[in-house]
């Protein structure tokens, strides 16, 4: 016999108190539920309920065995919503954190043509330069660049996108450009303050040797544009992503620093919170930038 059905056979008499009740409860016959309950209790070997001719209560290991009971009743109904919820359109609100760069510059441009594709999903972007708490602050998803440090998150690498240092060719004329990775010591650097890391540069020199370079730095802000304003306007160094300098560099308005030292790729990763299932609309999401991302190359 079913043993789901006997456990809810159970539950539901000592939810509704009696046999009569339960059946109506259940949309059964009286005799199906005590058909039921007769064989949960030879199965497992005990008697889960007292019966009298006025009322049905359960034993005290019955009690038990309800409340273990419920759980499982309960997981899966879950897992049949799951299941259905998966296999449905992707639809209703979706709220997602981004990086305030990232989002004017990537994000933005291309929302138009997400939700012409899922209409039934309304678009919540929020931009900010911080980790959010995902689940405490009812975030869906966050769109994070640079490692990925909380592993209790799942994530998703949506893009790649290339470091390099920068600064303004009036900088360079003036203090110099340097030649190796310690001369950066004798320069001005401007750092991000939300690098998890705190301000230390990860570069690779022409050898391959890993190095970093540790400077409190003159300026220090927590937006990616306003570091790079300050490097166009020749306040120093900055160490920025691709996505962000090209244009400025594409324009002449900011050099490399140091062009000879091998690339920094850097992943772009959507952020979700961890589950054995992922919702529909943000799986949506991702698969919709994985595959945008994918047709441009490194940002």
């Amino acid at each position: 016999m079913d043993r789901l059905k006997e456990m809810e056979a159970f539950a539901t008499v000592v939810d509704q108190g009696g046999f009569t009740d339960a059946a109506k409860k259940m949309g059964i016959s009286k005799s199906a539920v005590s058909k039921y309950l007769s064989s949960l209790e030879a199965r497992l070997g005990a008697r889960l309920l007292n019966r009298t001719t006025r009322r049905v209560s359960p034993t005290e290991i019955g009690l038990v065995y309800y409340d273990r009971a419920c759980r499982v009743l309960n997981d899966a109904g879950e897992a049949d919503s799951l299941v259905t919820s998966m296999q449905s359109a992707p639809s209703g609100p979706l709220r997602v954190s981004v990086a305030t760069d990232f989002g004017v510059n990537h994000m933005s441009p291309i929302i138009g043509d997400f939700l012409s594709e899922y209409p039934d999903i309304t678009f919540n972007m929020v931009l900010n330069n911080r980790f959010v708490e995902l689940i405490s602050e009812g975030f869906d998803m966050a769109i994070r660049v640079g490692e990925m440090e909380d592993s209790s998150l799942r994530s998703r690498k949506i893009a790649v996108t290339r470091k390099r240092m920068i600064a303004s060719p009036e900088y360079f004329e003036k203090y110099g450009r340097p030649e190796k990775i310690d001369d950066l010591n004798d320069h001005m650097l401007l750092h991000y303050s939300n690098q998890s890391n705190g301000n230390v540069w990860k570069l690779t020199a022409p050898s391959g040797e890993k190095r970093h370079v540790r400077s409190a730095g003159w300026l220090t802000v927590n937006d990616g544009q306003s570091l790079l304003n300050a490097a166009k306007s020749g306040l120093g160094i900055a160490y920025l992503p691709g996505f962000l300098y090209s244009d400025a560099l594409a324009r002449g308005e900011v050099v490399e620093a140091m062009p000879d030292l091998p690339e920094e790729t850097v992943g772009i990763y959507a952020v979700y919170p961890p589950g054995r299932f992922t919702q529909p609309k943000v799986r949506a999401l991702i698969d919709f930038l994985v595959a945008h991302f994918n047709q441009c190359g490194p940002l």
